[in-house]
């Protein structure tokens, strides 16, 4: 398959995010591998591999600069689904053969991005159909062996299933759990899960919008699908007194640890609106809880299973993963000024090196990049896109499905973002104060700083909204 070329160009007044920036594009192509002549995009630091709760994800941020590794971190997991649905949840590189785990899920960043990359790649009709049978089949063993007890909620059976490694609040339970059959026995799992349920929800909107496309008739059978998921999600797992989604334990009893999953709903876009409000308004932006100097912690910093380990460790520190995962999370539910607070948070704490690292935590109160064991390298892949995903929603431009969206938040003291997209060429230009946005050096139209531009592909403008 040849792949149109991709670029993006990027310039600013503000010399700190200019510094980070230019690290960041530099440092990233470190974690562009080829193996049997496919070239494709490595988390980085020591896993040098493809995740699923992180490398769909990937190759659809870093699209921009590389289709090739875009198509290829989709593909490989739908090669290597299992028969009985399941996809691996990490594929290594082996010599003549690729290294598949299936002992957990490992998140699952996938259905969204890799139906944007189908967009972006020529619309390839074997690829939607090899995608949709892949989605279908796996939210098939979602239900088939993740509701043991029949109540309609699914379950994670491990600490990896949902990608916290060492986190305090599995009690020790097991990193990973290859069996089918519920781990009934091990500390207090398994759990009802926001993460597994978010899983089901993503999948199926997906479904959905495949669906659509293919006009199989389909459709609304993963609408209503979606929908039912999403209703039990938020009835059973929210906590009304805490405002906020809380996992239930084997015994189907809350689990009281306040945790940043309830931002992992938010990608997914399964949070009730009016109940993601209160969490973000009570918990996210609370300075005792998740709004540390450095925010977005893994467990409320004032919860008593909050660990601040920079080893690996999601009981407490902050994760790149979780300020990339957050870019979808804030724009799903229009929080579009959070953006600037989490990218200005990011921003700084990575400047505090020189040279600049990508490490996979931080310090949540000294904000320093925490480059121990696994990430000490500084090349971190998620930490990497993340910002250069805040660029691009800030100040740039995202191509998203059928459309151009353009933003031109003025705090940057004036900059240039340009995409290239094969013959095409996208660009932002803005001073500060406005910004005009052009299609292959036509100017298409100019606003005040602070507003969003929707187009499609050919320019027209399709909507514009505020993002203070």
């Amino acid at each position: 398959m040849t792949f149109p070329h991709t670029e993006v160009r990027f310039s600013t007044n503000d010399a700190k995010w200019q510094r980070v920036f230019d690290a960041a594009e530099r440092i990233q192509k470190n974690n562009i591998v080829t193996w049997q002549a496919k070239k494709m995009l490595v988390e980085g630091g020591v896993y040098h591999g493809l995740w699923l709760e992180t490398q769909p994800m990937g190759g659809d941020m870093y699209a921009g600069r590389c289709l090739e590794t875009a198509w290829n971190n989709q593909n490989l997991f739908l090669e290597y689904i299992r028969e009985d649905g399941r996809f691996p949840s990490v594929i290594r590189f082996g010599e003549s053969a690729p290294e598949l785990m299936y002992s957990h899920f490992q998140g699952y960043c996938f259905p969204y991005h890799a139906l944007n990359v189908w967009y972006r790649t020529g619309k390839d009709m074997d690829y939607l159909h090899r995608l949709y049978d892949g989605l279908a089949r796996f939210d098939d063993y979602l239900w088939r062996t993740r509701d043991t007890d029949g109540n309609g909620c699914l379950e994670s059976f491990c600490v990896w299933d949902t990608g916290e490694d060492g986190s305090t609040r599995f009690f020790g339970g097991p990193d990973a759990w290859g069996s089918d059959e519920a781990p009934y026995g091990q500390a207090r799992l398994p759990y009802e899960s926001m993460d597994v349920m978010s899983y089901s929800y993503d999948g199926r909107v997906t479904l959905a919008e495949i669906a659509a496309i293919l006009k199989n008739g389909e459709s609304d059978k993963w609408s209503r699908g979606a929908k039912a998921v999403k209703d039990k999600l938020n009835s059973y797992l929210w906590w009304e007194e805490r405002g906020a989604l809380f996992d239930r334990d084997c015994n189907n009893e809350f689990l009281d640890t306040l945790i940043h999953n309830n931002l992992r709903v938010m990608y997914h876009g399964a949070y009730d609106a009016k109940k993601a409000e209160r969490f973000v308004r009570e918990h996210l932006l609370n300075p005792e809880e998740f709004f540390t100097p450095m925010p977005l912690t893994s467990i409320a910093a004032n919860d008593p299973l909050f660990v601040s380990d920079p080893y690996n460790n999601w009981s407490g520190q902050p994760e790149g993963l979780t300020y990339q995962r957050a870019i979808r999370a804030m724009e799903n539910y229009g929080y579009y000024s959070l953006l600037s607070v989490f990218g200005h948070k990011l921003c700084d704490a990575l400047a505090k090196n020189d040279p600049i690292i990508f490490t996979q935590q931080f310090d949540p109160y000294t904000c320093e990049p925490q480059a121990a064991f696994c990430t000490a390298s500084g090349d971190y892949g998620p930490s990497i896109l993340a910002f250069m995903g805040y660029t691009s929603h800030l100040y740039g431009v995202e191509l998203l499905r059928d459309r151009a969206i353009f933003s031109t938040n003025g705090d940057c003291g004036g900059c240039e973002y340009t995409q290239v997209e094969g013959e095409h060429e996208y660009t932002v230009k803005n001073d500060g104060k406005r910004a005009a946005i052009f299609i292959d050096g036509r100017e298409m139209t100019a606003v005040e700083c602070g507003v969003r531009i929707v187009t499609d592909l050919c320019g027209n403008v399709l909507s514009s909204y505020p993002t203070k």
